[in-house]
């Protein structure tokens, strides 16, 4: 079966998006439960984490050249990832610190990580960036409120496109982790 994964990048792809969208979708349904919302997103963000373990960081794009400038650009798309906060009337952030973390890095890893290159491996750039935001997109439908959906999936859009342009996964991680934090 790990021959199979290694060596067909259909399989592969299709392995990771259900094994994403499995943990994503089951992480929104058991948060629902009482007293166990603490504990389902820290397992469910390890669970996304787990996601990336067999890529080489430098194709995940979490090497350490330039990381100043890595970090740099994570605080402009935080920026912008918070734009739309700012329209909402409520402010308060919804996640405890450590919670919004654990599932930022997870989700970044996940999505934008090894589905992306997953996905980059089957077709390139473009199914690369469009399949990462459509999963992105889907694993939030349980989450969040129909309406949000838009700014849920040009969230994904902006973070794929840095991804790919940028061959960087620290901004993603460093923009998703405050606008998780803000939000």
């Amino acid at each position: 079966m790990i021959s199979v994964l290694a060596t067909r990048p259909l399989v592969r792809a299709a392995v990771l998006a259900a094994y994403i969208l499995l943990a994503s979708w089951t992480r929104a349904l058991a948060s629902t439960v009482p007293n166990a919302s603490i504990a389902v997103l820290v397992i469910g963000g390890l669970a996304l984490m787990l996601a990336g373990f067999a890529v080489p960081f430098d194709r995940l794009g979490l090497g350490r050249s330039r990381l100043g400038l890595r970090i740099l650009g994570g605080l402009a798309l935080a920026v912008v990832l918070l734009l739309p906060a700012a329209a909402r009337a409520s402010a308060a952030p919804i996640l405890p610190a450590f919670l919004a973390i654990v599932v930022s890095i997870g989700e970044e890893i996940a999505f934008r990580g090894a589905l992306f290159v997953a996905l980059e491996d089957l077709g390139g750039a473009p199914v690369a960036i469009i399949g990462s935001t459509t999963l992105w997109t889907a694993a939030h439908a349980l989450s969040h409120p129909p309406e949000f959906l838009f700014a849920v999936a040009a969230a994904g859009l902006l973070l794929g496109l840095w991804r790919w342009a940028c061959k960087d996964l620290v901004g993603p991680i460093v923009g998703h982790v405050i606008a998780d934090l803000a939000l």
